[in-house]
């Protein structure tokens, strides 16, 4: 169980209702902040012009609202804004979502009645996923089309997803005995107005992304370890003389992960020894390519970029992000703008960045392993075969550089395409739920690179027959993904054994630590 509403809600929290189905409860004194926070509105705003609640929305907002039309005033908002195109948004994205927003309700500054929060609870934890389009909000005065689509469902319209179907709302309500929402004040505007799309996405990305370092730091290693790299470029002497947290926790993820490897060899024992000083021409590279090098400094910021994409999405998950803030604490009503996206847009832009990097080392640290005039080790596309007859890995390389090449497109940054609209109401925005679904978009994509190439790195162990040379922990990957995609020589479509191994990447945890 995750109590919601009393304490920060954590990464962890987090992961554990999406990922571990971690069932989420509501504190009875978290409950009775919300319930004050609503009967302090109802009393505060008779007798006042206050927005949203008997005026119109944003450029309408000059126009009165009559008392008899206010409960109407909010439907219409849900109704009208229930505008989104494109496909649905995943059910896990879409589960993010209501917990962030749920999250952001118990916080009890939006004036909402307790229903809202209780309805939202029996749907994430029963399962029930409201059908959701990527395509709709500006990220400005919220997620205002995505989390329409959210009110939609709690008034018991639109449509959700359960039990792996699209069924109607009314139905399935009608099937398990809920009861829709019914509007109190101003529940529609306080669903809609918020960063909840943005930030619940945004969470999923890093919790993705962080095991997509993890993946990448242990197939950097077991690159290093099978072209039999030498040791001192992830030591901790090199890289503590380089003031970076990222790159001293990525080299110490090396060192573990390449602890008792027979395979690594130390540069003191076989460049420093006096019986080579007579070579003119060294057989074996003095120093190894800069993506097998390189792997802290390059991985070390991405590390740094992920931690603080993190701690800001924390932060805003755990932020109240509604307008007008209803302050009961205070008795008085704030109006401005935290519904506006601008931190998580940084930072998804940031993040989606770091990310096509990560996947450009795959596929350079790939392109190494296939090209014997590189490596010097292997056979061209590590073919096992007949040279000639067969192609080993050459078909499966053209989808890992397809893939990049996209990543390196979706990276520019979405944070400064900025359009007015809403009458020039919304006249700057940040496009935050656009940023935070290209970095899923990215990182969706590295997770199909790096499954190619561990596949690769799989057949090099095979043609060398070295796995008794392996460090522990590389060796245990090698039996777990072997178990998915068996060693191959003879030519067979491979698409469905590359989709096993990314859905094996994607839900798996990596045996290393992501924080120190």
């Amino acid at each position: 169980m995750v109590p919601i509403g009393l304490n920060v809600l954590t990464l962890d929290d987090f992961s554990g209702i999406l990922f571990k189905k971690k069932a989420i409860t509501l504190p009875a004194s978290a409950l009775e902040k919300v319930n004050v926070n609503f009967q302090f509105l109802q009393k505060f705003s008779s007798n006042k012009f206050i927005y949203g609640i008997n005026t119109g929305f944003g450029p309408m907002a000059q126009y009165k609202v009559s008392a008899e039309n206010l409960l109407q005033l909010q439907y219409n908002l849900i109704r009208s804004h229930s505008s989104g195109s494109g496909t649905l948004l995943t059910p896990v994205l879409v589960k993010a979502l209501m917990i962030a927003r749920l999250n952001s309700l118990m916080l009890a500054y939006s004036g909402v009645h307790a229903d809202v929060v209780e309805l939202l609870k029996e749907l994430i934890n029963k399962n029930i996923i409201p059908c959701v389009y990527e395509h709709g909000g500006v990220g400005a005065s919220g997620d205002l089309v995505q989390l329409a689509h959210l009110g939609l469902v709690l008034i018991g319209e639109g449509e959700v997803i359960f039990e792996n179907n699209i069924h109607s709302t009314a139905v399935i309500f009608n099937s398990l005995g809920i009861k829709p929402l019914s509007i109190h004040v101003r529940e529609g505007l306080a669903i809609l107005n918020g960063t909840s799309a943005m930030t619940g996405i945004g969470m999923v990305n890093i919790i993705q992304a962080q095991k997509l370092l993890l993946w990448s730091a242990m197939f950097s290693a077991m690159t290093n370890e099978i072209v039999e790299a030498y040791d001192d470029h992830y030591s901790q002497e090199l890289n503590i003389v380089k003031h970076h947290k990222g790159q001293n926790r990525v080299a110490a993820m090396l060192r573990e992960i390449l602890n008792n490897s027979k395979m690594i060899r130390s540069r003191s024992e076989y460049l420093y020894h006096p019986g080579n000083h007579n070579q003119e021409i060294f057989e074996d590279k003095v120093q190894e390519y800069y993506s097998l090098r390189c792997v802290t400094q390059v991985l070390g910021p991405i590390y740094d970029t992920i931690i603080q994409a993190e701690k800001v999405v924390v932060d805003e998950l755990n932020s109240v992000n509604d307008n007008p803030v209803i302050d009961h604490a205070n008795q008085n009503i704030f109006h401005g703008g935290n519904f506006h996206g601008d931190y998580v847009s940084l930072e998804m832009d940031k993040l989606k960045i770091a990310i096509t990097k990560l996947s450009m080392l795959a596929e350079r640290q790939l392109n190494y392993l296939l090209n014997d005039k590189l490596n010097h080790k292997f056979p061209p596309f590590v073919n096992l075969g007949v040279l000639g007859l067969n192609f080993g890995m050459q078909g499966i390389q053209f989808t890992a550089t397809s893939t990049v090449a996209e990543n390196q497109t979706l990276s520019f940054p979405m944070y400064v395409h900025s359009i007015p609209n809403n009458n020039d109401n919304q006249d700057i925005v940040s496009m935050g739920c656009n940023a935070a679904l290209m970095t899923k978009k990215v990182i969706d994509n590295s997770f199909s690179v790096l499954g190619i190439q561990v596949m690769t790195i799989l057949q090099a162990i095979d043609y060398l027959g070295c796995m008794d040379r392996l460090s522990p922990n590389t060796l245990a990957l090698y039996n777990e993904v072997r178990k998915i995609f068996p060693k191959f020589i003879e030519d067979q479509p491979r698409y469905k054994e590359m989709e096993q191994v990314r859905i094996f990447l994607e839900t798996t945890h990596p045996a290393i630590s992501f924080k120190a």
